[in-house]
């Protein structure tokens, strides 16, 4: 009765992660309405003539942490006595309910020491549900107050937006895996996502993509910098117009700082054409600010241009697609045609411009979602319409990183690719340790002195002269070392097996013998090294070389003794040194002649 039973044990710890894991989801909302409390609590306390006491502010801070996930609120006294709707989302908000609803995700999906994985369904199910619980209880309690979150609001995106961290939290506990795809996708995705390639390129894809969109983001970040920078008047007025006490200024700071990734979305939807909208009635865009904008005085909003027609300074926005388009162009290329990889991973022309134009899609997709997401509506009016036009960024950017990136990442695959006169590429062996196997000079007769150091000249070039490339960046004193190295070893008395590494005609030449399997007797040399003209040659070019302190006469070989048809103008075995006086005939010399000089003293 004490033993107990591994499947009752099995199922408890299966309950117990799942009750973990609601309890995760339910701190991380804690923790997130928590902190944007303790800050609102704050400007309240600092406020020298609150509007309203504690309760007030806690509901206020309520609402303010349901609008950064997405839900719509709603002011209900205003001037007119119509409800105005507040639709425009602090994007800076955005990332502390995100990370944390992913981070409680990731955690309770990691399987814990001594006990076996959770399910990744019920965590994600588990997390997302304590989560939605705090929702739930914040929207009660902002029910009927100065900011009260709209319901419609909370099913879309609010619901939509907890879920997706959540599951993006246990796809990263799992490892980030492609797959396995719900059994009812089509059978070629899941053949597709089951191959390397296809994970490849997909990783390109995103890769390209996200650096589009980076540079989107920076580019209009620039612009909104330079323009309050034209306009720093007007924004410090602003600033001082809407608080007069420091607490109230603090706040407005505050505001102005969570906007900042807003003002970044408005800044790339300016310099990628479509601009932004200030109300039903007016459009900015680098051509000019059309209609009567109805703003209301904020600093950020200091950055919007006069009224009439843009000038060349505000056509130089458009230099933020152009730059983002350059940019996926050379990330795209560069995972095209990599300079480690050899020739025959490099991908194909169309291949390339798939990913680009995949890439672009996806650019086009993320930045239409960002813009949506960066405006909204601040009233029933004309303040209806407020930010950019989402449905014109989008395909914007498509359009702007496609026309520009597809020719642009032609062109660069080509650049990475050339190699005729261009040593370049990281997997080619280097210009200098390379030698180069040309054919062997015909052996022909050499009679004269001249004809004998031509012989001797092309045997210099046969043995050891290096394959040249033009690349001015690589270091030429090497080049210069390696080049005096092989003249000196062309005019250098060859050793025993030197022969046999230098021979081009060899089999296997071209190998040293640090390789692996090299065996210096697994051939034999099939060039003319031993005959008498290269041999001649060689005596010549050492003569040459040696500044007049070599013999007249060129070097014989001794004669073999076993050989009866030895001839005797060859060296006697006895005196191969030849120390002997010619004219003596005992010696076995025949005495000098013409053809034959004496020795030199």
């Amino acid at each position: 009765m004490t033993q107990r039973n591994p499947k009752a044990t099995a199922e408890r710890s299966r309950t117990l992660a799942l009750a973990s894991a609601l309890v995760r989801g339910a701190v991380a909302a804690g923790l997130g309405l928590g902190a944007l409390t303790v800050l609102v609590m704050v400007v309240w306390i600092s406020s020298p003539y609150p509007d309203s006491g504690p309760g007030g502010a806690l509901r206020t801070a309520a609402g303010v942490w349901l609008l950064a996930h997405g839900a719509g609120l709603v002011r209900p006294d205003t001037l007119s006595g119509v409800p105005a709707p507040v639709g425009v989302v602090p994007l800076l908000l955005v990332v502390g309910p995100v990370w944390l609803a992913h981070r409680a995700a990731r955690d309770a999906a990691e399987p814990e020491e001594g006990r076996p994985r959770p399910s990744q369904a019920g965590v994600f199910c588990a997390v997302t549900a304590g989560y939605l619980l705090v929702v739930a209880g914040a929207a009660a309690c902002a029910r009927g107050r100065s900011l009260r979150p709209d319901p419609d609001t909370l099913v879309f995106p609010v619901a939509l937006v907890v879920a997706g961290a959540a599951a993006a939290g246990v796809w990263t506990a799992a490892g980030r895996p492609l797959g396995p795809l719900p059994s009812w996708s089509p059978l070629a995705l899941h053949e597709a996502i089951a191959r390397t390639l296809f994970r490849d390129r997909a990783e390109a894809v995103c890769r390209s993509a996200a650096m589009g969109v980076t540079v989107l983001l920076g580019g209009g970040a620039l612009l909104v910098a330079v323009a309050l920078g034209r306009n720093a008047g007007a924004a410090h007025d602003a600033f001082l117009g809407l608080a007069g006490d420091w607490s109230g200024r603090f706040a407005v700071l505050l505001l102005a700082a969570s906007l900042a990734p807003n003002a970044a979305l408005w800044g790339a939807s300016y310099g990628l054409g479509p601009g932004f909208s200030l109300g039903t009635g007016a459009t900015v865009t680098p051509l000019g600010l059309d209609g009567t904008p109805v703003a209301p005085p904020f600093p950020l909003l200091a950055a919007v241009p006069d009224q009439g027609p843009g000038s060349p300074l505000n056509w130089a926005a458009l230099a933020v697609p152009v730059t983002a388009a350059l940019a996926v162009a050379w990330f795209t290329a560069r995972r095209a045609a990599p300079a480690d990889a050899p020739r025959a991973q490099v991908w194909s022309r169309r291949e390339t411009v798939r990913v680009l134009l995949l890439a672009a899609l996806a650019c086009g997709a993320v930045t239409g979602l960002l813009t949506a997401v960066a405006g909204g509506s601040l009233g029933t009016g004309a303040l209806r319409e407020f930010g950019p036009v989402w449905w014109l960024a989008g395909p914007a950017a498509l359009a702007w990183i496609a026309g520009i990136g597809v020719p642009v990442v032609l062109l660069l695959r080509l650049w990475r690719l050339r190699t005729p006169g261009w040593a370049w590429r990281r997997d080619v062996p280097e210009a200098d340790e390379v030698p180069v196997t040309v054919p062997a000079p015909t052996p022909t007769k050499a009679t004269t002195p001249e004809e004998k150091e031509e012989v001797a000249a092309e045997a210099e070039a046969v043995v050891g002269r290096p394959r040249r490339w033009w690349a001015p960046w690589r270091g030429r004193g090497r080049a210069a070392g390696a080049s005096g190295d092989a003249a000196r070893a062309a005019s250098s008395v060859p050793v025993p097996g030197a022969a046999l590494e230098a021979a081009p005609g060899a089999v296997g030449a071209g190998a040293g013998r640090g390789d692996a399997g090299f065996e210096p007797y697994d051939f034999l040399p099939t060039d003319p090294w031993h005959e008498k003209d290269f041999r001649e040659a060689r005596w010549a070019s050492l003569k040459r070389n040696s500044g007049g302190l070599m013999a007249d006469f060129a070097a014989e070989p001794a004669a073999d003794p076993a050989d009866p048809a030895a001839s005797t103008d060859r060296a006697d075995p006895a005196d191969p040194a030849g120390f002997a006086d010619p004219a003596d005939p005992a010696a076995g010399r025949p005495a000098p002649g013409p053809d034959r000089p004496g020795p030199t003293p």
